[in-house]
């Protein structure tokens, strides 16, 4: 039984030492109360009642693997700016290794500012230059982190679009994994999944995978089987997880599929479950656990996280709760 195994994890199990690659920012959340309309435009005012900021992207998904009790190692870009240092002193506060980021004086770190009513959205204002980085520093970066990569048990690639990723660095560092025998798991972002072949697992959203499939709609499992094998053919991966929101997820090989479906008992906001996932996963394959065990496990941790308001996380404990409220409904 998965859960049995997952307890004797806990109390024997190696500590896995993660190593998450990615876009770095701030989610910043304003949230008020919204009774009435501006004089001065259609639009709602705001009156702010709680405001703060969390890690967010990359550093989302080592927060999550923070929580679940693995060991980590951060490798990412910010701005060289007051953002930058708060989020670095979190990360290290929390006993996240941030040898792997660099600044860069070109650029603003990222920060996502959320203006909510209640736990509805009603603006996001996001502050960022996605432009890919200079080639010098795409070599330092490399570099620097090729020398976490020997020290992992598994690596995550958290692609956010925002310029990190360009193709060189992407092939360069997957192929450094490949080389010293280390899964690499990547949540992807835009259309060139060229630039992610050689990846272990690839774990699109259904939206994602439709644009990068260039397939007009998935709206069943036979077209979400046709569009993750056309990601397969392309990169040469393994598996596609392709995340399904509230209604769970499917693992896609070349030959088979397997469907996984929790449906939380309220939605109040995905942000971040995407990060939930991709660090469950690697947590428990890091523990030696199969694809679809994880996967499993990662399902029901969204299921947690989905139910908050922000990138939220979760533990295992709550995570094998979940699992048992789920075999009563």
């Amino acid at each position: 039984m998965l859960t049995d195994k997952v307890r004797k994890l806990q109390q024997s199990g190696p500590v896995p030492n993660i190593l998450v690659i990615g876009d770095l920012m701030i989610d910043h959340y304003i949230i008020g109360d919204a009774t009435r309309l501006s004089p001065e435009a259609p639009v709602p005012i705001v009156n702010i009642k709680k405001e703060f900021t969390t890690p967010g992207g990359a550093a989302n998904v080592a927060q999550n693997l923070l929580s679940l009790g693995a060991k980590i190692s951060l490798a990412g870009v910010t701005g060289d700016d007051a953002d930058a240092g708060r989020l670095t002193t979190i990360l290290t506060d929390e006993g996240i290794n941030v040898d792997g980021i660099f600044k860069d004086s070109t650029r603003p770190t990222t920060v996502k500012t959320r203006v909510m009513a209640g736990s509805h959205q009603l603006v996001r204002v996001d502050r960022e230059v996605t432009t890919p980085l200079e080639d010098s520093l795409q070599h330092d970066f490399f570099e620097r982190v090729n020398a976490s990569i020997a020290q992992a048990d598994i690596v995550l690639f958290s692609d956010y679009n925002k310029g990190l990723f360009s193709e060189t660095l992407t092939q360069q560092l997957i192929a450094e994994a490949n080389k010293q025998n280390k899964k690499v798991i990547i949540d992807p972002k835009g259309l060139n999944y060229g630039k992610y072949k050689g990846a272990y697992i690839i774990k699109p959203n259904r939206k994602e995978l439709a644009e990068a499939a260039k397939t007009e709609r998935i709206t069943n499992i036979d077209e979400l089987q046709q569009a993750a094998r056309i990601i397969i053919k392309q990169t040469g991966a393994e598996y596609i997880v392709v995340t399904l929101s509230e209604q769970g997820m499917v693992i896609i090989s070349e030959l088979a599929h397997k469907l996984l479906p929790v449906k939380a008992t309220s939605v109040f906001d995905v942000t971040g479950a995407g990060d939930t996932v991709l660090a469950t996963m690697a947590y428990f394959m890091a523990q030696g656990l199969n694809v679809e065990e994880a996967c499993d496990l990662a399902n029901h941790a969204a299921a947690i996280v989905i139910r908050q308001t922000g990138s939220a996380v979760t533990t295992i404990n709550e995570i094998l709760e979940d699992i048992e409220r789920d075999k009563g409904r």
